[in-house]
């Protein structure tokens, strides 16, 4: 077991190292940061000391290493638009994006399993089919589309909820929440179910082809010839045995949400992470697009990892092979 813990945060060690080089090449070779930092009149010498300040005369590895030491230690330099330190603004931002993600997936499991259920019931009933034929198109229509349907229904047309913002929050120390306010409680609803859709979508199917698996199992046909009520059968007995990949799949497109959330909050407007992103491309402020993908990244690296090992110890199969 410990071997093969060792291995699978060696490989996510070792992933990550690629990303930093990845953002550690943006950041060095997607514009000059001493001219993105000095205004027109500064001088040649003043030029220059920033650049020896910034350690920019030293060679490509020397510089790589000092990247990927001070991001370890949560050091990504000042952002170039702001003068802040990228860290803290994406701390700021950080506790947005948690909210919308969190409410996303709670979303997405509360509808998408009882969905996935029933159509693996109803298999072959116009009903089922439909929903089978609803949960395509809602796969194919893009995010900013739904988002901004949403917007016009909901908002625009009849005025039930906010179309942008984050509504009113409150502090509670450095994370910022609007779960414990009206407005921002109502904000969250659109963009959460807008982010949710296609995770709804990606449970429920796969709820349903586990579900239609285990009703095949021997244990259910003698359930059922004990006579075991069908309400106690699909969904205690069959449906027990179908979350392990439901779970599995979840914690691994957590970190999707996460990074593809920025979409879903530039239509809406939502002050997170992923709009701090759009906004450093805007404004070509690498520090923070630096930033962003080394923390996504880790964060979607740690989600599989965890995963793994979730597995290796509920399977001894694995961590024979």
């Amino acid at each position: 077991m410990l071997v093969f813990l060792v291995k699978r945060v060696g490989n996510a060690a070792l992933v990550m190292l690629a990303v930093a080089l990845f953002a550690f090449m943006i950041f060095r070779f997607l514009g000059d940061p001493v001219e993105m930092m000095m205004n027109e009149s500064a001088t040649q010498v003043e030029r220059d000391e920033l650049r020896d300040r910034l350690g920019l005369n030293a060679s490509f590895p020397e510089q790589y290493a000092r990247f990927v030491t001070r991001a370890v230690q949560g050091d990504f330099g000042i952002s170039w638009r702001n003068q802040q330190e990228v860290i803290g603004l994406i701390a700021d931002r950080f506790p947005a994006t948690f909210e919308l993600v969190l409410i996303a997936t709670i979303i997405s499991l509360v509808v998408g399993i009882p969905l996935g259920v029933l159509t693996a019931i109803g298999r072959g009933r116009w009903w089922a089919e439909g929903m089978q034929t609803v949960s395509i198109v809602g796969v194919s229509l893009p995010s900013f589309i739904v988002g901004i349907l949403l917007i016009l229904v909901f908002s625009v047309s009849l005025g039930w909820l906010p179309g942008y913002g984050r509504g009113e929050t409150v502090q509670l120390g450095w994370w910022s929440t609007g779960f414990l306010t009206q407005s921002g409680r109502a904000a969250l609803i659109l963009p959460a179910i807008s982010l949710s859709l296609f995770q709804i979508t990606l449970v429920m199917r796969l709820v349903r082809a586990e579900m239609l698996e285990v009703l095949r199992a021997d244990f259910i046909k003698f359930a059922r010839a004990r006579g075991v009520p069908a309400r106690t059968l699909y969904f205690r007995h069959a449906l027990k045995n179908c979350l392990m990949p439901v779970i599995t799949m979840t914690a691994m497109q957590v970190g999707n949400l996460i990074a593809f959330a920025l979409v879903t909050e530039t239509v809406f407007q939502w002050p997170g992470m992923g709009m701090l992103f759009m906004q450093a491309i805007t404004f070509v402020d690498i520090p923070v697009m630096a930033a962003y993908l080394c923390i996504v990244s880790f964060i979607f690296v740690a989600l599989n990892t965890v995963v793994d090992i979730a597995y290796a110890v509920i399977d001894p199969r694995l961590r024979a092979s």
